[in-house]
């Protein structure tokens, strides 16, 4: 057939520089390679639309105790951790040292570090409202902007160049703080009502002649107590002042312990991060947008042959305008689907990519990728008269198809306008596919989505193609 015989011509001429036809290949890889170690772990992720509350625990808890229930474990942290792990949108990252801590605010990884030092239960233990005659060194905890961190052993390792995430974390702290700490001051103290100490005290304030004589020996004193504990607890009868937790004293439904919302923490790998979530971004962002870097390559072809005269000597070979489109198509096809599976293949090997839990259908995907990126590079090379008009149309063209599609920003971060807006564009409905495709943790794919996805680039590769066919000049 005249266009496979004119097919196998323009391919030779493809691969007779073998210097382009591996930088070619190989300069995606660098470029994925580079914008990986340079964007970290969090690129490729969805925006977290949880507050990020990084802590250290040093608590070494109380002394053992028989019969004793609370805290958990003996540990008060645990009832603050559990606190903010059930406040919404809060999640607890557990950092494994003071030093480590201090080390991710140096650098401005993290904007603070709550700290709780060794002595934390044990000073919470000792928080109280009342005085000395009643516990044994008590520490009032609170001042006028709720409680005092340093009072209970808690230390916020601020960085100074970010002042707002370290407010945010003081405040987020504070309220839990007050959470734990308040109702376990107001149980100890209506605990102590009724007994022996505090009907002694609340005695010597009342006249004798007001006093029942029932209510002056030990066991009437705490008789009188009980009473009072009893009408307390019908005058604040929306409250349950026994209680040593916030869900308690309130008298809330308690949920509960929310483990997915306390995690430890994990560095950033400072290699390659082989494996990492970010190159399933990066890989087919950067496969679908050098796709399109054809179009300047074909449209160089075409202008080549025109200069020398080949275009003109094909129109007057007994060849149709089909034919000469169709033998100029299939090598720029095959050189496109070749790198478009060399670079899933380079993920795969190189960085560690999921190919996801069907990885046949990354056939139809690269084909009809490379069918609208073919497309396109016919048309421009059909309206590009010369190498100026090439380089200009032909990079203005695939930068602006990428920025527009999210090939180089991930679509998470665009507005959903912006999302829909970028449906115009080849470039999304591959990035669409390939998402679903690649999954890693999707046990099935949404095979309608890849399907429809490759059927609007397939028919973007033959509209173009019709284009292609209608404004090329053979002469």
């Amino acid at each position: 057939m005249p266009s496979v015989t004119l097919a196998l011509k323009d391919l030779r001429l493809l691969l007779r520089d073998s210097r382009s036809a591996v930088i070619l290949l190989l300069m995606p890889v660098a470029l994925i390679l580079v914008l990986g170690l340079s964007l970290g772990e969090a690129f490729g992720r969805k925006p977290d639309n949880s507050l990020r509350i990084s802590v250290v625990v040093e608590d070494e808890g109380l002394p053992a105790k028989p019969g004793r229930t609370f805290p958990p474990n003996g540990r008060w942290t645990e009832v603050v951790l559990d606190d903010l792990a059930d406040t919404g949108k809060v999640r607890i990252e557990v950092v494994p040292s003071r030093e480590e801590g201090q080390r991710l605010v140096d650098r401005g990884q993290r904007a603070a570090v709550i700290v709780f030092g060794p002595d934390f239960s044990r000073k919470v233990e000792r928080c109280s409202f009342v005085g000395g005659d009643f516990v044994d060194e008590p520490i009032n905890p609170l001042n006028k902007y709720g409680i005092r961190t340093d009072a209970v052993g808690v230390t916020v390792l601020g960085s100074p160049f970010q002042p707002i995430g370290v407010a945010v974390a003081n405040q987020v702290t504070q309220v839990s703080l007050m959470r734990v700490v308040i109702p376990w001051m107001i149980g100890k103290a209506f605990e102590l009502i009724g007994g022996d100490k505090f009907m002694t005290k609340f005695l010597e304030g009342i006249p004798a002649l007001f006093m029942p004589k029932q209510f002056s020996t030990p066991a009437g004193r705490a008789l009188l107590g009980d009473y009072i504990k009893k009408g307390i607890a019908k005058f604040f009868a929306g409250f349950n002042f026994t209680a040593l937790t916030w869900a308690d004293l309130t008298k809330d439904k308690k949920t509960d312990r929310l483990d997915e919302n306390r995690t430890e923490y994990a560095p950033n790998d400072p290699g390659i991060g082989r494996g990492s979530r970010r190159y399933q971004v990066l890989v087919p962002s950067y496969t679908v947008t050098f796709a399109f870097f054809l179009v300047l390559t074909v449209g160089w072809l075409f202008v080549t042959e025109r200069r020398h005269g080949t275009m003109t000597r094909l129109r007057a070979a007994p060849l149709t305008r089909g034919q000469i489109l169709l033998g100029k198509l299939i090598p720029c096809l095959v050189v496109s689907v070749f790198q478009g599976l060399f670079l899933l293949l380079a993920g795969k090997v190189v960085f560690g990519m999921s190919w996801g839990a069907q990885p046949w259908l990354l056939l139809p995907v690269v084909l009809s990728t490379s069918l609208a990126a073919v497309g396109l590079a016919m048309f421009v090379a059909g309206v590009a008269r010369t190498e100026t008009q090439v380089a200009v149309y032909g990079t203005l063209l695939v930068l602006v198809l990428a920025g527009v599609s999210g090939s180089l920003l991930p679509r998470d971060l665009m507005p959903e306008g912006m999302k829909e807006f970028s449906r115009i564009t080849p470039h999304a409905w591959a990035l669409d596919a390939y998402e679903q495709v690649l999954h890693p943790d999707a046990a099935a794919v949404n095979a309608f989505v890849i399907w429809q996805a490759c059927g609007v680039l397939s028919a973007f590769g033959l509209g173009f193609l019709l284009l292609a066919w209608w404004r090329m000049r053979l002469d």
